[in-house]
């Protein structure tokens, strides 16, 4: 390399914004996961009734769709690392991250509507 000249570095373009990425999308489903198991542990009753009045609360519904985006956006990062980091293929490795592309967009749909049905 010649002196003076400037090195491209070509490549994915994830590293530390993916990496606080997944542990900021941890921590809200942590917060969210504490919060949910402390409403079991102390509430007397928890038939359908309690859980559709729980779940039927608008902050409620906020805080299950953030807690669900951190679940997909955190499962999408680990599974296109396992992808990259496994797959050599470039063409089966593309095939796969649109799979999972198409299979978390999915889930997001299918739990927006669950959870909006209440």
């Amino acid at each position: 390399m010649a002196i003076g000249s400037k090195r491209l570095v070509v490549g994915a373009h994830y590293g530390l914004r993916d990496w606080l990425g997944q542990r900021v999308s941890a921590v809200v489903l942590a917060v969210y996961s504490i919060g949910l198991a402390l409403y079991v542990l102390f509430s007397a009753d928890l038939g359908y009734d309690t859980w559709a009045r729980l779940f039927a609360a608008p902050w409620m519904k906020v805080a299950t769709l953030l807690a669900l985006a951190s679940l997909f956006y955190h499962a999408w990062i680990g599974m296109r690392d396992i992808w990259m980091d496994y797959v050599k293929p470039v063409s089966v490795r593309l095939v796969l991250q649109v799979l999972t592309i198409l299979y978390l967009l999915a889930c997001a749909v299918w739990s927006v509507q669950v959870l909006w049905s209440i």
